[in-house]
């Protein structure tokens, strides 16, 4: 997969059009949230590609931590160190932080293994919604505001063991979900394997906010929605 289609770099300085942030969300990541649509005027860059674009410009550590911190746009131009630090910040035009990278332990710059594993935890992610976070809301007997969902993206984690070599694969191993009023955190957890060996695991975290009782009409219109703007698409 060539994850370089989806943006612009130019002297360390990286930039999207709203078509390649959106084609990266529909056609890799599998994410039809409407605020990656082109269209839209709440658009936004998928959190997942500015993770992407860091490992594929700056390499892989065995213990990374990635924060976000703010939403990216068409307008926004990232600035990249020239390598890997213990920790570093991507930030605007305008010295806003982006994100905050955290990294320790050995580091690869594999593109066969950095490009796998990008695809398969941007697929895992992308099926947040509404694959596992429905039924999570469901247990916990309540849901999103169907008029103005927000799910922000919170931090991501990976820890990795050994770098092999061999077919790479993500499984999701759990998730779960703390509510707290009208406000929720989310936390999936998935397991990596090389040719069927463990070799690292890590998490995504996610806030989600404006929660109410949960009502399965009114969840079954969301999802029969976002379903039909998928279904749609791949027509």
């Amino acid at each position: 997969m060539d994850i370089k289609k989806f943006y612009k770099i130019d002297d360390q300085k990286v930039s999207f059009t709203r078509q390649q942030a959106s084609l990266f969300a529909k056609s890799v990541a599998g994410d039809f949230n409407p605020l990656h649509d082109v269209e839209t005027k709440r658009f936004c860059v998928p959190g997942d590609l500015l993770f992407a674009v860091a490992l594929t410009e700056l390499g892989v550590s065995q213990s990374m931590r990635f924060s976000f911190e703010s939403m990216v746009t068409e307008q926004t131009v990232v600035t990249l160190p020239e390598k890997l630090s213990e920790q570093f910040i991507l930030s605007d035009q305008n010295n806003k932080s982006m994100m905050t990278v955290q990294c320790s332990g050995e580091q690869s710059n594999n593109d066969k293994f950095i490009s796998s594993l990008i695809e398969k935890y941007v697929q895992f992610s992308g099926r947040t919604f509404p694959e596992i976070l429905i039924d999570l809301m469901q247990k916990k007997g309540v849901m999103i505001n169907p008029a103005r969902p927000l799910i922000i993206y919170k931090d991501m984690v990976i820890e990795i063991h050994s770098f092999l070599e061999g077919s790479l694969d993500l499984e999701f191993s759990g998730a779960s979900m703390r509510v707290d009023g009208k406000k929720g955190s989310v936390k999936l957890e998935f397991n990596l394997f090389v040719d069927g060996q463990a070799i690292g695991h890590g998490t995504k975290d996610m806030v989600v906010s404006g929660l109410r009782p949960f009502e399965q009409s009114a969840i079954d219109s969301i999802v029969d929605e976002y379903n039909a703007v998928k279904l749609a698409y791949v027509s």
